[in-house]
């Protein structure tokens, strides 16, 4: 996962609070998107969820602190944390430079998987974006 993407990848469904998952068979990885950390700026704390937490979709799954402001971070599926980004303990910074690749968050069992069906396609996202929704 380490190719850097920017933009709105079309193998992601994204929400309207600007977090992002890609299906990986049963597994849900989960991020926010280039915007919201564009927007956030530099991103120098990340408060991650335990593994094994089940977390309905909507519910916060954790913050991310940035020079600017902490942001809470919702979950887009609901499902169990299988594991978190270890990595952004020491790098946060990684969210900023490779939000869709290193700077994923966490990984979860997708446990209701017509959830996906209901986030937005990459092109709805940008239309969200550049309606300033």
């Amino acid at each position: 996962m380490s190719e850097k993407r920017q933009g709105y990848p079309s193998d992601l469904k994204y929400t309207r609070e600007h977090e992002w998952v890609r299906l990986e068979g049963g597994v849900g990885i989960i991020g926010i998107t280039e915007y919201a950390q564009s927007e956030l700026g530099d991103v120098v704390f990340v408060d991650l969820p335990e593994k094994g937490r089940a977390l309905a979709a909507g519910e916060e799954l954790g913050t991310i602190e940035s020079v600017k402001a902490v942001s809470e971070i919702y979950a887009p599926v609901s499902g169990e944390v299988l594991e978190i980004n270890e990595t952004l303990r020491e790098h946060p910074e990684k969210v900023n430079g490779d939000p869709y690749g290193e700077g994923w968050l966490v990984r979860i069992r997708v446990g209701d998987r017509p959830e996906i069906d209901r986030l937005l396609s990459s092109e709805a996202y940008r239309s969200h974006v550049e309606e300033g929704e």
